[in-house]
């Protein structure tokens, strides 16, 4: 994640980012659920969560195999806290205040999720960075996850208009208006071609796309 996006998950916005996701994508906890089952053969060997926020993914893996061995890495302190806190009575787990590119090479993963990070990087070179960095700390055919917005030009704002219309009611006109902009004009979101080039130029195969819901999909490869 750049530098300058660590600030939106400090605070007010940290603390609530669990209620947030929850509010903005539909059917968040059933894809959350829906996960662990894609990589579960992996989870006697350690798996890798990048920006793994609050917790939230691991949650979930845990709730599959308590004992499974995670690294969840997040570049926000405050976010990294939360997840101290929720996961405090368990063990398998190290959580790093820190970037993907700050861990030894010598750390090496059997599979690793990517959930709602790719659209905070921008595509100057710095995806293609961390994709590389994910790459080069797995083992070879260990499966990544992925989990974004996505989407380019009108098919993209056609998306979000739909978007708008899953939102529940209690999100005010404000906030919606405030936000879809953001989400349109703020963000480093990129088609699935685009994805598919990063991915295979980091190493990894062409995905496998196995959820979409409006603006948001959800992937799967394997390092090459």
């Amino acid at each position: 994640m750049n530098s300058d996006n660590i600030g939106l998950f400090q605070n007010e916005r940290a603390q609530g980012y669990d209620n947030f996701v929850h509010k903005w994508i539909p059917n968040y906890q059933f894809l959350l659920n829906s996960i662990p089952s894609l990589i579960k053969h992996t989870s006697q060997e350690p798996l890798l969560v990048v920006g793994c926020g609050t917790g939230n993914e691991i949650e979930a893996f845990k709730k599959l195999n308590k004992d499974w061995p995670i690294t969840g890495i997040d570049p926000s302190p405050e976010m990294i806290q939360q997840a101290r806190d929720k996961f405090s009575d368990y063990t398998s787990l190290e959580l790093i205040d820190g970037e993907v590119k700050e861990l030894p090479i010598s750390s090496v993963y059997s599979a690793a999720t990517l959930l709602l990070v790719l659209h905070f990087v921008k595509d100057d070179g710095s995806k293609l960075e961390l994709l590389r960095d994910i790459s080069v700390r797995l083992h070879q055919r260990s499966p990544l996850i992925i989990f974004d917005i996505f989407g380019a030009g009108t098919e993209f704002k056609n998306q979000l208009e739909i978007l708008n219309y899953f939102l529940s009611a209690d999100v005010d006109e404000e906030e919606r208006e405030k936000r879809l902009s953001r989400i349109e004009n703020e963000l480093f979101h990129i088609d699935e071609a685009r994805l598919n080039e990063l991915l295979n130029e980091a190493g990894f195969e062409s995905t496998i796309k196995f959820y979409q819901c409006s603006i948001y999909g959800a992937w799967i490869t394997k390092k090459r």
